[in-house]
């Protein structure tokens, strides 16, 4: 099968990449990017611990063709934070103990945000029902879900961050090709 060359902003960051048809979203994110956040779990879309946010919506990136994401914008747990300054979303995560073994976090992260963003005062029920592709064995959910609502809750009251500083580039694994794309 033939490669394409797919052009992507990550994590705020125009990238590019060399892929055949069948490699994934995740497959491109880990193995080409470095960028070990989004957990491989069980492949089929069941999980969620991939989730990351396409073009602003969540999506389980072991499905999505990395061809198919040519033009768009990904951003991925490793994105949220400004530096040593986490998300709202992440701090509410660590505050409230939301976390236990910390496979699904990411994903549940990542959902939480798109909620967040979309609908800045969020029920129970959107909470529950934003998180619902996303599983988690060990927290039984409750902590999860005050997290969140504890972030959105952050939000209504604390005045906007400045705007986060560019990301660099995470180097390619070696023998791949995934050049960032050089200023003009």
């Amino acid at each position: 099968m033939p490669s394409t060359i797919v052009t992507l902003t990550l994590n705020g960051t125009e990238r590019e990449l060399i892929a055949r048809p069948s490699t994934t979203l995740l497959d491109a994110l880990r193995e080409t990017f470095g960028l070990m956040g989004a957990k491989r779990g069980c492949g089929q879309g069941g999980c969620g611990s991939c989730t990351v946010l396409l073009d602003g919506r969540p999506v389980v990136a072991c499905l999505v063709p990395v061809v198919t994401v040519d033009g768009s914008s990904v951003e991925t747990i490793e994105g949220l934070a400004d530096g040593d300054q986490l998300s709202d979303v992440q701090q509410a995560f660590v505050d409230l103990f939301a976390t236990q073994c910390g496979f699904c976090t990411p994903g549940m992260i990542m959902s939480a945000t798109a909620l967040l963003d979309r609908k800045p005062d969020p029920t129970r029920q959107d909470v529950t029902e934003a998180i619902c592709g996303n599983v988690c064995r060990c927290t039984g959910y409750e902590p999860i879900i005050a997290a969140v609502l504890s972030a959105a809750g952050r939000r209504r009251t604390t005045p906007p961050a400045p705007a986060k500083a560019e990301t660099p580039p995470a180097p390619a694994k070696a023998g791949t090709p995934a050049p960032a794309k050089a200023d003009a």
